[in-house]
């Protein structure tokens, strides 16, 4: 009897630290406290596309190509940070966008929150900027935004670039996903995983520099500290338990914009196969493999993904080749 009391009590704590938590989340970012997490703050912007309140960054010359760089899932502009400017010195007019849902941009309770939804604010925003077209490259999921934006836009996209871009619901197989996609469970899930800078460091680590890491402890707290709000939280559910990208893989024959696919040797988070199985149906597609390299090769090496973006971009119109694959040295980044 004692002990059922114990555990019974031992539960009440748990769930009371539980609930104590989540009541004690705040409702979302604030920019002006979050200046010394903010990467180029001098270079963002703010404007509405639908009602709905957007951040981004732009950077180079207006009348110079227009690159659009579209982040993954729970991410935002941040994964470019390294890449951002050099693009910019490389020649291009650079906007990388916090997705509605994601960043310093709002997370609507009643936003949609699909790939589809997603593709359409990123045009809206160009269409705020006034680009009429643009090299589109999307990370991860924003692979999939930036492929749908080919398939339903394609006057749009001057050119596409993906990397280790999602292309089905296979991810939603992965056991994480799976719990939140779970009622109730992944409610209270979510908001314990995001907002634990533990998980995060374990995450950051397999994902982005699996060998050999020194991990960047100023984008930890920068990225936890996007994802320790109510907010946030809401929109990530909302983003799992809606996802659909099995509609890329299907039509992916139908894109016929010049594309290049990124990858990593050992992304374990989207196998390499993917990566061929889109070499294969894109007509105009030709594929680099970064070796000794994780999921996003903009974090793990980016002047070699500046110099493939930069040559890719300026290039006349490619013709298909076979995979490249890039020698990249390991490297360590001082925290």
């Amino acid at each position: 009897m004692k002990k059922r009391y114990l555990l019974a009590g031992v539960a009440g704590v748990v769930a009371g630290a539980m609930a104590t938590k989540l009541l004690a989340r705040p409702k979302d970012v604030s920019w002006t406290k979050s200046l010394a997490f903010i990467y180029y703050p001098e270079y963002s912007w703010f404007t509405t596309v639908g009602g709905v309140r957007i951040h981004y960054q732009e950077a180079g010359d207006e009348n110079a190509p227009a690159l659009v760089l579209i982040h993954g899932f729970i991410s935002s502009t941040l994964i470019w940070s390294q890449v951002f400017l050099p693009l910019a010195e490389a020649g291009f007019h650079v906007i990388a966008i916090d997705l509605p849902g994601y960043g310093y941009s709002d997370k609507p309770n009643d936003a949609r929150y699909t790939i589809d939804a997603q593709a359409h604010a990123v045009v809206s925003l160009m269409d705020r900027l006034g680009l009429e077209e643009a090299a589109i490259v999307g990370a991860s999921y924003g692979g999939a935004i930036a492929a749908t934006i080919a398939l339903d836009y394609p006057e749009r996209v001057a050119r596409l670039v993906l990397i280790g871009a999602v292309s089905n619901d296979e991810p939603k197989k992965k056991v994480l996903l799976r719990i939140l996609r779970l009622s109730l469970i992944g409610d209270i899930a979510t908001p314990l995983f995001l907002s634990s800078r533990w998980i995060l460091r374990k995450r950051m680590q397999k994902m982005y520099r699996r060998i050999g890491t020194v991990l960047d402890e100023r984008m930890l707290a920068a990225r936890h500290h996007l994802l320790a709000t109510a907010n946030t939280h809401r929109a990530m559910i909302r983003t799992v338990r809606r996802w659909n990208a099995n509609r890329i893989q299907r039509e992916a024959h139908l894109i016929h914009q010049p594309t290049m696919i990124i990858w990593g040797e050992d992304d374990t988070h989207i196998p390499l196969v993917e990566a061929f199985r889109l070499r294969d149906a894109i007509p105009k597609a030709r594929l680099v493999i970064f070796r000794n390299c994780g999921h996003l090769p903009p974090t793990e090496n980016p002047e070699k993904f500046v110099e493939v973006v930069r040559d890719f971009c300026k290039a006349a119109e490619p013709a298909v080749e076979k995979p490249l694959t890039l020698e990249i040295k390991k490297r360590q980044r001082l925290p």
